[in-house]
């Protein structure tokens, strides 16, 4: 049984790997958010075994591995040096093997990239051979024993609930638009593939393109590797260390880059959600240019047409790109609402510069005016 075969509707391919949409993107977002619907995701696999995997991850992560016990759902981000995004993936463990799911063209990268730094750690890795994975948007209750029984791995996305050691560059959890949304993602091996689509077949539930997919993700902000960290991103400018980054951790590739600009610098960049307006039927292509008065200042990440919202996008500005500019992308004129906060501060940045009184004091200026604390007192 393939997906095509499930209903009778049209189902148009996105790049000939998972359906675009089974006839009407529209009704099917509305079905995904209702929990009556499902998606093939397009993602790689990462499997991860051995005594030491836990050890090895929390040490090239910006995970803490450590204290993520089995069965709890987390991500992870791989930064370089300089703090920028080069892997994300959502990771699950049980007792002998951790799950970490990544975009499309992404899992052999992240494979040899743990291969690579494992040396003499007893750590085994591979990419999962053209697995099954399943999306479910605001699945009620506990998940069918139809489709648990032949999957591998059960990943429930943390977004975007701050996580323990992670901070906010935007709104509040309960003020998020994703704030009681809940996304399921469901691993299933090539052997039980036709089983799983029978399963899903039997619980009369209707399938929802990939398309509907993305739309929801983008109203819910909810950043990707391929496409907002596409650009040499880094965590604060996308929000990211709300759910993947553990600001109190050891070191890791990256972490200073990640701790210095939480204490003393802003985010070059900040993601925005826009509104489309006007231009032609047609959407523009994420990386084309997002400009204002005829300047450019960001580019588009991703976009799509939602039920509720109609063409919308998510895009990485310039950081002091004024709240109420309209912006020019392509045809379409854009509004803005804030995602990451303009004045570059997260949730765990201290009050005031940590420093900020020394260069008063270089230029002869007053020094800064000391607390009771400062002074011995109580």
């Amino acid at each position: 049984m393939s997906i095509d075969s499930l209903f009778p509707s049209a189902v148009v391919f996105d790049g000939d790997r998972v359906p675009a949409h089974f006839g009407n993107p529209f009704a099917e977002e509305q079905s995904l958010r209702a929990g009556k619907a499902f998606s093939i995701l397009d993602r790689d696999v990462v499997v991860v075994r051995g005594v030491d995997r836990m050890k090895l991850l929390h040490l090239i992560s910006s995970r803490n591995f450590e204290q993520v016990p089995a069965g709890v759902s987390t991500e992870m981000l791989v930064l370089d040096a300089q703090g920028h995004i080069v892997h994300a993936a959502g990771a699950m463990s049980d007792a002998e093997t951790t799950w970490l799911i990544t975009d499309f063209g992404y899992g052999q990268a992240l494979a040899d990239h743990i291969a690579k730094m494992t040396f003499m750690m007893r750590v085994e890795t591979k990419v999962l051979a053209d697995p099954l994975v399943v999306g479910l948007l605001n699945w009620p209750g506990e998940l069918p024993v139809e489709l648990t029984s032949v999957a591998r791995c059960v990943w429930e996305d943390p977004w975007p609930t701050t996580a323990e050691g992670g901070a906010t560059y935007g709104v509040d959890d309960v003020d998020h638009p994703a704030h009681g949304t809940r996304r399921t993602v469901v691993v299933v091996e090539q052997t039980n593939t036709q089983r799983a689509l029978e399963a899903l077949a039997g619980l009369l539930i209707k399938p929802a393109g990939f398309q509907a997919w993305e739309a929801a993700r983008i109203v819910d902000w909810r950043p990707s590797l391929s496409r907002e960290a596409h650009s040499s991103a880094i965590p604060h400018e996308l929000d990211w260390l709300r759910t993947a980054v553990h600001l109190d951790k050891g070191c890791y590739p990256g972490q200073e880059t990640v701790a210095k600009l939480v204490n003393l610098g802003k985010p070059p960049r900040r993601l925005v959600f826009l509104y489309l307006e006007g231009g032609e039927e047609e959407l523009p292509e994420p990386r084309t240019e997002v400009s204002l008065q005829g300047r450019s200042v960001g580019e588009l990440t991703s976009v799509a047409r939602a039920v509720d919202d109609g063409p919308v996008a998510l895009a990485l500005v310039k950081r002091n790109v004024p709240l109420d500019a309209v912006l020019t992308v392509g045809d379409f004129e854009a509004s803005q609402v804030e995602i990451v906060g303009r004045e570059g501060k997260s949730s765990a940045s201290p009050q005031v510069r940590p420093g900020s009184g020394l260069s008063a004091r270089r230029l002869g200026g007053p020094p800064p005016a000391m607390s009771s604390k400062s002074l011995g007192g109580k």
